[in-house]
């Protein structure tokens, strides 16, 4: 059971093969912007993929932009190869990570860079149960909602520091960790955005 797992939702780029749940091999970069150009040539650095029987990618929420390069090129992958296509949730991949790397929190907040100045927020525990709904809100909605002591996400440090208070665990997601998050339920490979589009079409009621 040979899988790939992508990931190009945040300002990081990784990608992962594993056999068994055993990982072969992975790269991780933090590169901000640019996933178009270095997604693919990162994919074909981890070796042969003829084997592949799924293809598992981030849906976000993230970046508009590094969401769909991603799931484009997973679905592209999966019908070349004849295979399926997953996703996974952002947040649930950083929570997991949080959870894995820190045994103090029996829960955490996911704190997400999110779109004009909001952030994605939804509380885990343990056990990887979302406590309330994946939202994206101003950072006074956020500091006023989530009183959780324990942070973690791409926006993890900004949050804190913000609030004055709390314990940050500042983490992008890494498809290298996905064995984390492979018991969960797969997600449809189609964008989870949180947000209704900015844009309207013409007489569009707002």
């Amino acid at each position: 059971m040979r899988k790939l797992v992508i990931d190009s939702a945040t300002s990081a780029c990784s990608a992962a093969l594993f056999e068994k749940g055993e990982c072969l091999a992975s790269r991780s970069e933090l590169i901000g912007r640019g996933h178009a150009e270095r997604l693919v040539p990162m994919i074909g650095e981890l070796g042969e993929l003829g084997e592949i029987d799924g293809v598992i990618t981030d849906i976000g929420p993230g970046s508009f932009t590094g969401v769909r390069i991603g799931i484009s090129v997973a679905r592209a992958l999966a019908f070349a190869l004849g295979t399926e296509c997953h996703g996974y949730s952002a947040v649930s991949m950083m929570a997991a990570m949080a959870f894995a790397d820190d045994d103090r929190p029996d829960e955490i907040a996911v704190i997400s860079i999110g779109g004009h100045g909001e952030y994605f927020v939804q509380r885990f525990d343990r056990s990887l149960r979302a406590l309330d709904p994946l939202r994206s809100v101003p950072f006074e909605e956020a500091a006023r909602d989530i009183v959780t002591q324990y942070i973690a996400g791409d926006a993890a440090d900004e949050f804190v520091a913000r609030r004055g208070g709390g314990t940050a665990i500042d983490l992008v997601p890494d498809a290298a960790r996905w064995p984390l998050i492979a018991a969960l339920e797969p997600l449809a490979p189609s964008p989870l955005y949180v947000r209704g589009p900015d844009a309207r079409l013409p007489g569009t009621a707002l």
